[in-house]
């Protein structure tokens, strides 16, 4: 992870895609707009999710077993869905670079964090 975000940084700076830093106003606004895009992206994902789900309703219509139907619909949208979770990522490493934290550290503390919770969701099995 901190070779995908050392290139993200580079990447970003190449192409002007930076958050700003020059003022509070520049930098609120420019963070705001980050994540606005951020959004967006998390959005797309969810439009590539709907299109895997009509397209196994529809198989599963047309008589097609419902595991191997969804195996189908998955495998048309795994291209988009993987562009737009780099798309996710790319804004993502934005926020770290701006804020100068370690992706790959943050992300280990996190989940330690997680595992460690006393109020965990009970999962079905």
């Amino acid at each position: 992870m901190k070779e995908v975000q050392a290139f993200a940084d580079t990447f970003q700076k190449e192409m002007g895609w930076v958050i700003s830093d020059e003022s509070f106003e520049k930098s609120r606004a420019s963070l705001l707009n980050n994540y606005m895009l951020l959004t967006t992206e998390m959005a797309e994902v969810a439009e590539e999710l709907r299109k895997a789900f009509n397209i196994a309703y529809r198989s599963i219509q047309n008589g097609m077993e419902e595991k191997q139907a969804f195996e189908e619909a998955k495998g048309l949208v795994k291209e988009n869905i993987g562009k737009e979770l780099a798309d996710c990522l790319a804004y993502i490493m934005k926020f770290y670079n701006y804020f100068d934290i370690d992706a790959e550290d943050s992300f280990y503390q996190k989940m330690e964090e997680v595992k460690n919770r006393t109020n965990k969701d009970v999962t079905r099995k």
